[in-house]
């Protein structure tokens, strides 16, 4: 991995999460959001400006150039890391954008393992636009971490995982993976979209980095694009905001503070995620038109164990496979009324899709092509019963 400068004048956006004893709620509506000192506001402001006057040449707040350091931003990077228990945090245009940026730190020669369930559009990355760059990868079951470690790739940098996965929900035993990179010199990087910091905290079990859609839970209401990476290591802190400042891959403030917003409520939509999906997943294993139900929270799933050590919560996605194949999956979605036919997902309103035509087509005829009968479900925070009622009709309908 490279050895980047560091920025000439680290913002105040850079300094570690305050420590803090406070429960998970308590820290996502107070850290780092201090009432704004001239005012008395209670709410973080939007600093809607591209540039910060300076007191003489060189001499400024902390803050210089937008693009360097906001004070929205920074808001929204000491609650998140806070969150995540991490000491540092880092805010991003977008989920790729925060992906590419980690993955910068590699340099030609330097390979990369990835799980064999992984998300369409990191597939793409890695394997459309950091191979031909000279950066080598391969695809592992990493829910088996001996194999993994008796058939070590050379010069493997990095690991690179999600737990839960998109969009078959694998749960990845994070310590043990992280054990087999460390002691072959490579980091692990953690994809914690899925399951959010209130239910899992990768960094507590040895990930390196945690990296995050915030389009998804986070925000958590579809309004807003964005990435996160937090980590305790302030080397790599430096490296992920150098790349940052120098490639520019930031958001307007605004878009920050909508997304800093919804991460207030997150506990609360969590817990109502939570609960819908546990009552969606009843409904599915029932129901004749459904062979296979994908959810962690079944004492079934290959990796209900590990989730259970690892994860508060089994989270509100849902995956299954239609009895009766492809057309059945779509003539399922094509019945909802109450779920939106839309990719994406984490948000209050329930989504479903079919991941192989939507968010996995990239995917296709590869070690990471899905099922082409499986439906993914975003459960939303709506009534159980209409959720339920919803999901019975567009079954029936292909029953």
């Amino acid at each position: 991995m490279s050895d980047q400068p560091a920025p000439d004048q680290p913002a105040p956006d850079r300094a570690p999460s305050e420590p803090t004893s406070y429960g998970f709620s308590t820290r996502a509506l107070h850290v780092g959001q201090d009432p704004e000192p001239i005012t008395g506001a209670v709410t973080v402001p939007v600093f809607q400006t591209s540039t910060f006057a300076q007191e003489a040449v060189g001499k400024h707040s902390g803050y210089e150039y937008a693009r360097t350091g906001n004070p929205t931003r920074t808001a929204l990077e000491r609650a998140f890391a806070s969150m995540e228990e991490a000491a540092f945090g880092v805010d991003f245009a977008s989920g790729m954008a925060a992906e590419d940026a980690i993955l910068r730190m590699l340099r030609p020669g330097d390979h990369i393992v990835m799980g064999n369930d992984a998300y369409g559009g990191t597939f793409r990355l890695i394997s459309k636009v950091f191979a031909p760059m000279g950066i080598t990868w391969s695809a592992h079951d990493l829910t088996d971490p001996q194999a993994l470690a008796g058939a070590w790739p050379q010069n493997t940098k990095m690991v690179w995982a999600e737990t839960p996965t998109n969009p078959l929900l694998t749960v990845i035993d994070i310590a043990a993976v992280a054990a087999v990179a460390h002691a072959n010199d490579a980091i692990l990087i953690c994809d914690n979209t899925f399951a959010t910091p209130y239910l899992q905290q990768p960094l507590a079990h040895g990930a390196d980095i945690v990296v995050h859609s915030t389009t998804k839970y986070l925000g958590g209401h579809s309004d807003t694009v964005g990435g996160f990476a937090a980590t305790n290591n302030a080397e790599f802190d430096t490296q992920l905001r150098f790349i940052q400042n120098s490639v520019g891959a930031v958001r307007g403030p605004w878009d920050v503070y909508l997304t800093l917003r919804g991460a207030k409520t997150l506990a609360v939509r969590m817990d109502r995620h939570n609960e819908n999906a546990a009552a969606v997943v009843q409904l599915l294993q029932a129901h004749p038109a459904v062979s296979t139900v994908f959810y962690p929270g079944l004492p079934g799933h290959p990796g209900h164990e590990a989730a259970v050590r690892q994860m508060s919560g089994f989270g509100g996605m849902v995956s299954f496979r239609a009895a009766a194949g492809r057309d059945a999956a779509m003539k399922m979605i094509e019945s909802t009324k109450l779920f939106i036919l839309a990719e994406s997902l984490g948000a209050v309103e329930s989504l479903i899709e079919h991941p192989g035509v939507m968010t996995h087509a990239s995917a296709e005829g590869s070690a990471f092509e899905v099922p082409d009968d499986l439906v993914r479900l975003s459960i939303g925070i709506e009534d159980e019963a209409d959720i339920l009622a919803d999901l019975t009709q567009a079954l029936n309908a292909i029953n």
